[in-house]
């Protein structure tokens, strides 16, 4: 939205394709607060973040197609498109901004060994799961991975009464924001387990428990759900094809790069819009 907005408003026409029903991308699942410090002076929820910019969009001349989904993107600058409202249909731009974010790396990524039972889930997912669709996941919860997304949810499924054993992280140190390991885990009680590993799944249907594998050993925990942050991976999957980033190419955000705070997102997003502007212009006089 932010690049959109930076774009129409220097002079450009505008169409923002929204594979989602609704704007907001992973802004709508987050409720906690810590957003718009640096861009709104502001401490904000995801959610009130996000309802900002979709206040400006639906206040500005950005065209908006929301239930679509980009199938490709060539080297003529043609978008392959397909929609609730559109069906499938064939798009020329003159410059395209790519603002797709970032996706979680799965669990099938590490070596873990053993079954593959229901009860394992990556955090984004489990956020979503949670405050979005308000299932209830499990009751005794094992963190993987010390990302902010994962301290968050153990937060959230201790406000939900959930008993959560411990984040478990490989590195040496907490892998998310300092504030997150305050606010998130130690007042909340929640240990964090240093130089240690998930190394096996157990359970036949569902989870039962996991190994947990450390520089003093293995030992077995009792659990019913797991939960995995482990790495975020910028999605780029539709302009993968290019041996190099085309002149009409605008990549920005956690696509571009994993970025710790939204509003950096925003700052670069927004420049990334005025210079797709610029160019698509110089085009046209041409």
């Amino acid at each position: 939205m932010a690049a959109a907005l930076g774009a129409v408003e220097s002079g450009a026409s505008v169409l923002l394709i929204e594979r989602e029903a609704t704007l907001g991308g992973i802004l709508n699942q987050c409720t906690h607060k810590g957003f718009g410090m640096t861009y709104f002076g502001k401490e904000l929820t995801g959610q009130e973040y996000a309802a900002r910019f979709v206040r400006k969009i639906e206040q500005s001349a950005v065209e908006v197609l929301t239930d679509t989904t980009v199938l490709e993107i060539n080297r003529e600058k043609t978008l392959a498109i397909t929609g609730v409202k559109t069906g499938f249909h064939l798009i020329q731009a003159k410059s395209v901004i790519l603002a797709s974010g970032c996706r979680e790396r799965a669990i099938g990524s590490l070596p873990v060994a053993g079954t593959r039972p229901s009860g394992v889930f990556s955090a984004g997912a489990a956020q979503k799961m949670l405050n979005l669709g308000g299932y209830n996941l499990g009751e005794r919860f094992a963190i993987l991975g010390s990302g902010d997304v994962g301290m968050i949810v153990a937060r959230e499924l201790k406000l939900r009464g959930k008993e959560v054993i411990a984040v478990i992280e490989k590195s040496a140190q907490c892998g998310g924001l300092k504030r997150n390991r305050i606010n998130c885990l130690e007042k909340f009680g929640i240990p964090l387990v240093t130089q240690s590993t998930v190394t096996r799944l157990h359970g036949s249907s569902r989870l039962i428990g996991v190994t947990v594998t450390g520089s003093v050993g293995s030992e077995f925990i009792a659990c019913d759900a797991l939960i995995t942050s482990v790495g975020l991976i910028p999605e780029r999957e539709l302009v993968a094809q290019f041996d190099s980033e085309p002149d009409w190419l605008f990549i920005t955000g956690n696509a571009r790069q994993v970025h710790p705070i939204v509003d950096s997102v925003t700052h670069e997003s927004e420049c990334a819009g005025r210079d797709a502007a610029e160019y698509a212009l110089g085009f046209n006089r041409l």
